[in-house]
């Protein structure tokens, strides 16, 4: 009999539905049932481009940004708040998935959406959750409830997540420059982030430079100072960002944007799990738009500790100062190195999905 699985990806990004459409993909080639659910109508929306059909949980938990992608602790501590404690929120996803919970093997929390999160320390349930994050994910939860008031509050309550985590079936712990290992011991694995694989792109559909900012990026000023100092490195660019659809020369959406960075000079982003992963397999050098994001900060400091070919901008308001980072940064990683082989990155992708999958039936 296949198994039946129920994923539950979180859209306060992007990150953890490109991770939930390769990972689909590759259980359903191998025979299990999979079904999605998500977060919010967009989290639906860019599903979709990548061929998977979602449900919609409900769109009441979601972490808080501004328009620069910096995190807004309060609002977002104060939107958790409001999810766990009115009757009509986490209560009744959690009534909505227990019923669905009864006709599947498995149920995939990825990454630590509260109701999965309670449910995974309950009999009867514990059983079938597996929660799924990155390492510097769990690193900046628990250390939210560390920075609450009254501090003896934050320290339960971060005791309390960190219990839910180690109560539930099991956990998949992933990081971007983590190895293949198949000797772990049950209960918390640790995989490399899973990569999509890069398909071969004629040289007119490659630019100098690929662009990806999530949907938190939605300041004016900050795209146009970006696209302003890739042109003044000599670099053309393939722009993509949500939160810049309709503005010139940028796509909200574009499943290829992988192929692309693969093959382009120097690519473009946030710090996230996802980026920085293609960017270490397929060998690219790297932009690294930084804000006040916890999980990025340190994935950027680890991208420095593990050497890969980078470079940091950072937005503080000045669009003449943006450009000029982002210019000197691209001029120098441009030149830094030769495109490596396709074909080595696609196989370390492919092992990437392949560890996943295999994992993820095992359990």
């Amino acid at each position: 009999m296949s198994p039946r699985i129920l994923y539950l990806a979180t859209a306060d990004a992007r990150g953890h539905l490109m991770r939930a459409q390769l990972l689909v993909h590759g259980l359903r080639a191998a025979g299990a049932q999979v079904e999605v659910l998500t977060t919010s109508q967009q989290g639906q929306d860019f599903l979709q481009r990548f061929g998977i059909e979602a449900g919609l949980l409900s769109e009441h938990y979601a972490v808080q940004f501004d328009s620069e992608q910096n995190m807004l602790r309060q609002a977002t501590n104060r939107n958790v708040a409001h999810y766990l404690f009115r009757p009509g929120r986490m209560l009744r996803d959690m009534l909505r998935l227990g019923r669905r919970l009864r006709s599947v093997d498995r149920v995939i929390n990825d990454s630590f959406h509260p109701a999965l999160l309670y449910m995974g320390m309950l009999p009867g349930w514990r059983r079938k959750v597996v929660h799924v994050y990155g390492a510097s994910l769990k690193v900046a939860l628990l250390n939210n409830f560390q920075g609450m008031w009254p501090r003896q509050f934050g320290r339960l309550f971060g005791w309390i997540v960190g219990r839910q985590i180690t109560a539930a079936r099991a956990s998949i712990e992933h990081d971007f420059a983590y190895e293949i290992d198949d000797s772990q011991a049950p209960a918390l694995y640790r995989l490399p982030t899973p990569v999509a694989l890069a398909c071969e792109l004629p040289a007119d559909a490659v630019a100098g430079a690929a662009v990806y900012l999530n949907p938190h990026f939605r300041e004016p000023a900050l795209a146009d100072a970006l696209s302003a100092g890739l042109a003044d490195a000599g670099l053309d660019a393939h722009r993509v960002g949500e939160g810049y659809a309709g503005r010139p020369g940028w796509l909200a959406v574009d499943p290829l944007w992988a192929s692309r960075a693969a093959q382009a000079q120097v690519m473009v982003s946030a710090p996230g799990m996802a980026a920085l992963s293609i960017a270490r397999v397929y060998q690219r050098p790297i932009i690294l738009v930084l804000s006040d994001q916890p999980e990025q900060a340190t994935n950027a400091a680890r991208a420095a500790q593990l050497q890969v070919l980078h470079r940091v901008v950072t937005w503080r308001g000045d669009g003449a100062d943006f450009r000029g980072q982002v210019a000197r940064a691209a001029q120098q990683l441009a030149a830094a190195v030769a495109a490596a082989p396709a074909a080595t990155g696609r196989e370390q992708a492919q092992a990437r999905i392949d560890a996943w999958v295999g994992r993820l039936l095992s359990l």
